[in-house]
């Protein structure tokens, strides 16, 4: 189902380019037919229906070629983000069962170490795309319920594997092509990791489907994003608060100038967008930042629709997103009255199925078939929808999720370390960072840059705190948990004083 989402425009669009990634540009038939080949090429070294298939690199157009050719045959497509450590990845590889691991260069002394003894074989991404093509026939099969398995940090610090179908991916596209009206004529630029769902498939399998062009970036850089943006005329950008801060950042300190009269849409979703923000962005590219709001488990839910000159409310974040259902909840369990604040209840075209090999997560994340969103919010009388906060205990730096739980764990691994309380500060540029506090067991020590090093060796660095802060014992609430809000409080007593 997704790969006829391209394949359709391959015939009556033969030479309209569907993939730019670096010096090389793939049209809509080039993609097809390197899909195919590739396809033969997986199903010769055993990968066939229902067969996880983990892709460990950096961004390149073969993770959209596997992803695509995996889709073809039934398997189950699972993208592990370039920045996770060995250790990180070990736990995705161990937990999916992945037993073909692909990867690039940049990666692959880290796949090594996170495969270990492990019963999985590596494949070189670039020579395997580029074997002799092999006459390896696929058999004709039902489409596999789990076709897309994505990991997100969870409150509870270990990593959710969400799940999607086919349908899903093919539904959260058609209802993202109608909020954003993208057309054939679109240029996508995505410089998002596409181990992100953000980035694999609201980006660019997005756009794909719609046959517009995706020129795709090796990884984000602001001057990179800039100067292609201008090259390529490009439609559509799609980032996190923190890119769009970073590229203002460069444009404001080297005091530059772009003509970005040609782009449509400058989208951003995965953390607050701030009013500054969005203000300094319009006075200096002179086109306005579009909110958008979606989670790993449902997409899309609210943004504001492109065929439609509607100016949102102050704050807003936009309308509901083409077959989206929402409920808010009180805290009393009643539906909320517009206006009323509540928890963001949700069905949308792509929706999870659930979560892989947690029976009792899925069902408490559900309720009537609605997605528990755990972010709080309402709607106004007239239609528009409001975010004012979330339940859960997650941090949001630069869009990505930081489960304090799983960076707790890791520093109360040190042999030093009694106690470990993780929390989110604000941060200009990234939105939050976290920010730890610690108790030491009795008659150790243990210094913040040893807490530092001993965290980057087990987490990605965009967990690792930026700060260390040891406290003789830790505030504690009603309910003898450590008091988060107290802490806060003394992290900001601090920058107060």
């Amino acid at each position: 189902m997704i790969f006829s989402g391209i394949q359709a425009f391959s015939g009556s669009n033969v030479e309209r380019v569907a993939l730019r990634f670096e010096n090389e540009a793939l049209s809509y038939e080039a993609l097809v037919r390197e899909v195919n080949q590739t396809v033969s090429r997986l199903v010769s070294v055993g990968i066939g229906r229902n067969t996880p298939v983990g892709v460990y690199c950096e961004n390149s157009s073969a993770t959209m070629i596997l992803y695509y050719a995996v889709s073809k045959i039934g398997g189950t497509f699972i993208p592990l983000n370039a920045v996770l450590t060995a250790v990180e990845a070990a736990y995705i590889i161990d937990h999916a069962q992945i037993k073909h691991l692909f990867v690039d260069e940049v990666l692959t002394s880290a796949a090594l170490d996170a495969v270990g003894e492990c019963d999985c074989t590596i494949f070189d991404t670039r020579g395997f795309l580029q074997k002799e093509s092999v006459d390896a026939q696929l058999e004709a099969s039902e489409i596999n319920p789990d076709f897309l398995i994505v990991y997100t940090s969870g409150s509870t610090g270990v990593p959710k594997a969400v799940r999607y179908t086919q349908a899903a991916e093919f539904a959260g596209n058609r209802s993202l092509i109608e909020l954003w009206a993208v057309t054939p004529e679109d240029k996508v630029l995505v410089a998002l990791p596409l181990g992100f769902l953000y980035g694999l498939s609201t980006a660019a399998s997005m756009a794909l489907q719609a046959g517009a062009e995706v020129i795709l970036l090796r990884k984000f850089r602001p001057a990179d994003v800039l100067n292609a943006i201008v090259n390529h005329r490009v439609t559509v950008f799609h980032g996190v608060p923190t890119m769009f801060s970073m590229m203002l950042e460069y444009a404001e300190q080297n005091d530059l100038q772009f003509d970005l009269s040609f782009m449509r849409l400058f989208i951003s979703a995965g953390a607050p967008l701030s009013k500054e923000l969005k203000d300094r962005f319009a006075r200096r590219f002179n086109k306005r930042i579009e909110d958008y709001y979606a989670l790993t488990e449902v997409r899309p839910v609210f943004g504001s629709y492109a065929s439609r000159q509607v100016e949102l409310p102050e704050g807003s974040i936009g309308q509901a997103a083409p077959g989206v259902e929402v409920k808010f909840v009180t805290a009393f369990g009643q539906m909320a009255a517009d206006g009323e604040e509540g928890e963001v209840w949700v069905k949308a075209p792509a929706t999870t199925s659930g979560y892989y090999k947690a029976a009792d997560l899925t069902a408490s994340a559900f309720v009537d078939g609605f997605f528990r969103t755990g972010d709080l919010g309402y709607r106004d009388a007239d239609g528009f929808y409001y975010l004012t906060g979330r339940i859960k205990d997650i941090i949001i730096k630069g869009g990505a999720n930081i489960a304090p739980a799983e960076v707790e764990d890791v520093i109360c691994e040190h042999p030093a370390v009694k106690l470990a309380s993780v929390i989110g500060i604000p941060d200009s540029k990234f939105g939050e960072q976290p920010f730890a506090y610690f108790v030491t067991t009795a008659g150790k020590q243990v210094s913040a840059e040893e807490l530092t090093a001993h965290c980057r060796s087990k987490l990605a660095e965009f967990k690792v705190p930026v700060s260390f802060l040891q406290l003789s014992e830790m505030p504690l609430g009603s309910t003898s948990k450590i008091d988060k809000k107290a802490l806060f409080n003394i992290w900001k007593e601090a920058q107060d004083a």
